[in-house]
């Protein structure tokens, strides 16, 4: 999704989005993120809704970046280095379809970036668990998810940093 010819915005599901959004803060180029719920059959869920695992929704971030300064392969390859991507029922000890790995793409371009890094992953021997999926509407979670690690001044227990590409 673009806002203008510079700020661009792109969507990561990688499990607990805490977690991801930690990571994505971090990153050169970002200027901004949320944590929300994308992909599911259910307006404006909750985090109640969600957790049970019946909205069909996954744990979202909305990522917000400066293309002067990074790009979305930038940004698909710290995805995949701050997660295990070959996980196919959740992510570390947080089980459930709403913690699965997605890449969300906004364009033809975005699916075809993210296409090629799964592709490198599995040339690589990786069994990549990640979905491709379109984006759909992003809802955005309550107001005490957004930024819970730096409100809480800790680091992640469920997303570590790994460097493979």
């Amino acid at each position: 999704m673009y806002n203008n010819n510079k700020i661009r915005k792109a969507y990561f599901a990688s499990g607990c989005f805490w977690g991801t959004e930690y990571w994505f803060m971090k990153a050169t180029g970002v200027t901004a993120t949320a944590v929300g719920y994308m992909g599911g059959n259910v307006d404006n869920p909750t985090y109640p809704q969600v957790k049970t695992g019946t909205t069909s929704h996954l744990e979202c971030v909305e990522v917000e970046y400066d293309a002067t300064k990074t790009n979305y392969e930038k940004m698909v390859k710290l995805f995949f280095e701050t997660h295990d991507f070959t996980q196919t029922d959740g992510q570390g000890p947080d089980i459930g379809s709403q913690y699965l790995s997605c890449l969300f793409y906004t364009n033809e371009e975005e699916k075809s970036i993210a296409a090629h890094c799964i592709h490198y992953l599995e040339e690589k021997g990786y069994n990549v668990a990640t979905r491709l999926r379109p984006a759909s509407t992003f809802w955005k979670a309550e107001n005490y998810h957004q930024q819970y690690y730096k409100h809480k001044e800790t680091q992640p227990y469920c997303h570590t940093y790994r460097k493979i590409f």
